[in-house]
């Protein structure tokens, strides 16, 4: 079981949202990330090579919630998930242009 970590930029990300996106996307991040954060699924996937704008352990990480992106990296010696931002993705943009 994973533990899960959110930075400060995303206490700001979810402060943004409307209550209901908010609980929405913290419910799918505990379903999703706490037993197999790394398993590749429909909704989940690594993005090698991103070179995103915060420190980060390689690869970052992508869970699709309808229209949100939320960039989580994992370590694996201490079992932590560190969720470092969520953004909006509107359609036809892309992953680069929302960072």
């Amino acid at each position: 079981m994973y533990l899960i970590k959110y930075t400060d930029e995303v206490s700001d990300d979810l402060a943004d949202l409307p209550a209901y996106e908010r609980k929405r996307i913290l419910d799918k991040i505990d379903e999703q990330l706490i037993h197999e954060p790394m398993v590749e699924t429909r909704n989940r996937k690594p993005l090698w090579g991103l070179d995103p704008p915060w420190e980060h352990v390689e690869p970052v990480w992508e869970l699709r919630i309808g229209e949100y992106r939320v960039f989580y990296d994992v370590d694996e010696v201490i079992f932590i998930v560190t969720i470092r931002v969520i953004r909006h993705k509107p359609p036809h943009k892309t992953t680069e242009e929302i960072l």
